[in-house]
Formats: structure tokens, sequence, C-alpha cells
């Protein structure tokens, strides 16, 4: 299930972590759509799923994703002219809505800064216990360090009208936050363990290509193995993918 995961933020500061007023031309640069920046997304993103604790045997790496980034900036376009009916143009990946951290701010704010907001739901959650109180907001954070989202894409817009000026959306595909798996947002366990020879200084290089419609396709190849037409529609990764992170 997709999840719209969204902070906001005034001149007043976050809720959880404060930023630094940044200029306009500033802003201008970081909302540019480049490889330079692209990478800094990227690289960020990399060293936060580098650092988990525990750590993770099975995290894959980040790559950007252009499509994933137009699904960003067309959602992030249509929430600042309120047209949220409709999500069908959304992307999709393997048949799966693509999962989405938001931050709206009222003052423009660099990619890094926003990826560190939602970076800071960290001491919110707790590996394999959830959040660490009734109510805690932890989503962004679990979805920054779902294993299996390997594909990132980011845009932000801006409103002159809106209190909240700044609209920061990136998507990732496949998307995280399983229910069923929320507490253990990766495996823990040596780095790159379950990837012997596809390993990048801790992230596992090796992903597979295709996604599970289910959520519980091991249970059902083990009731009814890979030749059911049911998994050979909706469960494509177990099937499919042997060797490879899914």
């Amino acid at each position: 299930q997709r999840q719209n995961l969204k902070m906001s933020l005034d001149k007043k500061g976050s809720p959880l972590t404060p930023l630094l007023q940044t200029s306009i031309a500033e802003y201008a640069f970081f909302s540019r759509s480049g490889p330079q920046n692209h990478q800094l997304i990227i690289d960020q993103h990399n060293e936060i799923r580098r650092s988990v604790v525990p750590p993770a045997t099975n995290m894959l790496k980040m790559v950007w994703n252009e499509k994933a980034a137009a699904s960003a900036r067309k959602w992030a376009n249509k929430y600042i002219s309120s047209s949220l009916s409709n999500k069908t143009d959304l992307l999709l990946f393997s048949g799966v809505t693509c999962g989405e951290n938001i931050l709206q701010s009222s003052y423009p704010s660099t990619w890094p800064e926003a990826v560190k907001i939602w970076y800071s739901q960290m001491a919110n959650f707790k590996y394999g216990i959830g959040p660490v109180r009734k109510n805690a907001n932890f989503h962004s954070y679990t979805q920054l360090i779902w294993y299996s989202s390997y594909q990132v894409g980011c845009a932000v817009a801006y409103c002159p009208k809106s209190r909240f000026n700044y609209f920061y959306v990136c998507h990732y595909c496949p998307p995280g936050n399983n229910p069923l798996q929320i507490t253990r947002p990766y495996k823990k366990g040596p780095r790159c363990g379950d990837c012997p020879g596809h390993c990048d200084r801790g992230l596992c290089t090796n992903p597979c290509r295709h996604q599970d419609i289910f959520a519980n396709c091991a249970n059902l190849k083990d009731l009814f193995g890979c030749d059911s037409p049911l998994l050979k529609s909706k469960c494509l990764a177990t099937c499919k993918c042997t060797t490879e992170i899914k």
C-alpha cells in the first residue's frame, strides 16, 4: 500500500530538526534537475543506507530513476495546484505504485536539508520494535532505509500563494513500508551478507527487476508453487528472482 508521507515546516523551524535558511538563488540551484543535483540526492541516500544500525545484510544501493523523478515532479505540481483526486498518472513499478516522501516548507531548503528532515525521524524508530512511542512519525525514515527500494527520483514545486511555498517530493521504486515488515525495513546481519560478489561498500548491487503484488508471496509459493497462475501474475519477484535481492 502506497504511503503518503508528509512533513511541514514553517519559518519557526522543524518539529524535529531546524533547517538553515537558504537564499532564493540557492533554492534555484538545488531545485534544478541535473546530474550534479541527482548525485547529491543519491549519495546522501546511500550514505544513510550504509550507516543503519544494526547493519543490513540485504540493503540495495540506490540509483537515480528519471521516470520516478518525472512522477515526483508531476505529483508535486498537482499538489501545489490542489488537484489531488487523480493518481492514475503516478509511477508504477511492475504494477505497484511507488513509495513517496513529502516535505512542505515556507522557506527554501536544499535537497540535503530536506532529506535530513526525513532522516531525523530515525529518533522515533527502533529496529525490530517500530515506533518508540505512540503516534510517533517514522515512515519517512523507514522509506529511506527500505532495503528493496533501489530507485529514487525527486522534484520540488513552488507556490507563492501557499503558506508552505516549497513542496519537495521523492518517489521510491519499488515502494517500501510494507505493513507486514514495517518493524524490520531490512534484514540485519553482516553488510552485503545476502549478495556475495555484488557489493559496493556495504550496499548490494543485484536488485530484482520484478515486484510482488502481494505481501505474502513467500507463503503462497510454499502453498501453491510458482506454476500457479496466481503466482505467475502476482508474485513475479518471488518466483523469478532466486539470487537477486527482492
